[in-house]
C-alpha cells in the first residue's frame, strides 16, 4: 500500500508510532487549533482516539495538558466517543485530527 498524502505534509518532530504488530496503520495527521502546528501519528485501525490524542497531547504540550480539556474533530465534527477504535469513529487512512481545546481562552 503506498502512504496516503497525509505523509508529505509538513509536520514538526518525529512520527508517533502507537500499537505494534501486524495490524494495518494508519497514517494520520495531528493538529493543533492554538499551536498552529502539526504530527504524523502512525497507528492501527484498532487503537482508540484517546490513545491518539494522549499522544500528540504530550508532543503539544511537553509540561502537561489536561486531555478532558481538549476536543478531537474529523472532518469537523467532534468525535464524541473517544473510547471507540479509530475506524469505528470514521477515521480512514490519510485523515487529519484537530486537537482543539474545549473551551476558547481569550488572548489579550
Amino acid at each position: 500500500m503506498t502512504a496516503p498524502f497525509v505523509t508529505e505534509l509538513r509536520a514538526g518532530g518525529d512520527v508517533i508510532v502507537l500499537g505494534g504488530g501486524d495490524a494495518a496503520v494508519l497514517h494520520l495527521r495531528s493538529q493543533s487549533g492554538e499551536l498552529w502546528d502539526t504530527i504524523r501519528v502512525d497507528a492501527p485501525a484498532s487503537a482508540t482516539v484517546t490513545a491518539v490524542k494522549r499522544a500528540a497531547l504530550d508532543r503539544f504540550y511537553p509540561n502537561g495538558a489536561n486531555p478532558d480539556d481538549f476536543v478531537v474533530k474529523v472532518r469537523g465534527f467532534e468525535i464524541l466517543h473517544e473510547d471507540d477504535s479509530l475506524q469505528y469513529s470514521g477515521v480512514r487512512d490519510g485523515s487529519t485530527l484537530l486537537i482543539s481545546r474545549r473551551k476558547r481562552t481569550p488572548v489579550r
